[in-house]
C-alpha cells in the first residue's frame, strides 16, 4: 500500500519548505507530543515506551540548545531552561515520576506558546 510512503513524503515536503521559525514550532510540537506519550507510557506502566520517549524530547532539547545564538544575551537564559528541563526529564526516567514529566510538559507548552506570539507578530520567519 502506498499510503505509507506518500505520508513519508507530505512530511518531509512539510519540513523541507518549513521556514526556520516553522521548523522550531514543529520542533516545540514533538516535544510536547512525546512528553506525553512519555506520560502515557507511566499510566500504562511501559517502561521502554517512558525512555523512548523520554530520550526523543532529550534530543529536541538538544537540538534547541545547539542552535542558540549566544551573541544574543537572552539565549543564556534559554540555555539555563533547556538544561533544567534535560535535568528534569533524566530525573524523570530514572524515578518514572509522572510528576516530573507533567512539570516538564508544562514548561514546553508555555514555551510552544510563547513561540506562537512571537511568530504572531512577525519577530521571526
Amino acid at each position: 500500500m502506498a499510503l505509507p510512503n506518500a505520508y513519508s513524503n507530505y512530511t518531509n515536503t512539510k519540513i523541507q519548505t518549513a521556514s526556520p521559525a516553522q521548523l522550531t514550532l514543529m520542533l516545540y510540537d514533538g516535544a510536547v507530543k512525546f512528553c506525553n506519550l512519555a506520560i502515557s507510557g507511566l499510566d500504562e506502566h511501559d517502561y521502554f515506551k517512558t525512555n523512548e520517549n523520554i530520550k526523543k524530547v532529550e534530543k529536541i532539547i538538544e537540538e534547541f540548545r545547539a542552535t542558540l545564538n549566544f551573541k544574543y544575551p537572552v539565549a543564556k537564559e534559554f540555555d539555563n531552561v533547556y538544561e533544567y528541563i534535560n535535568q528534569r526529564l533524566l530525573e524523570a526516567n530514572i524515578r518514572k515520576d509522572r510528576e516530573i514529566l507533567a512539570e516538564v510538559l508544562e514548561h514546553l507548552r508555555t514555551m510552544r506558546e510563547t513561540w506562537v506570539e512571537v511568530m504572531k507578530r512577525g519577530k521571526v520567519q
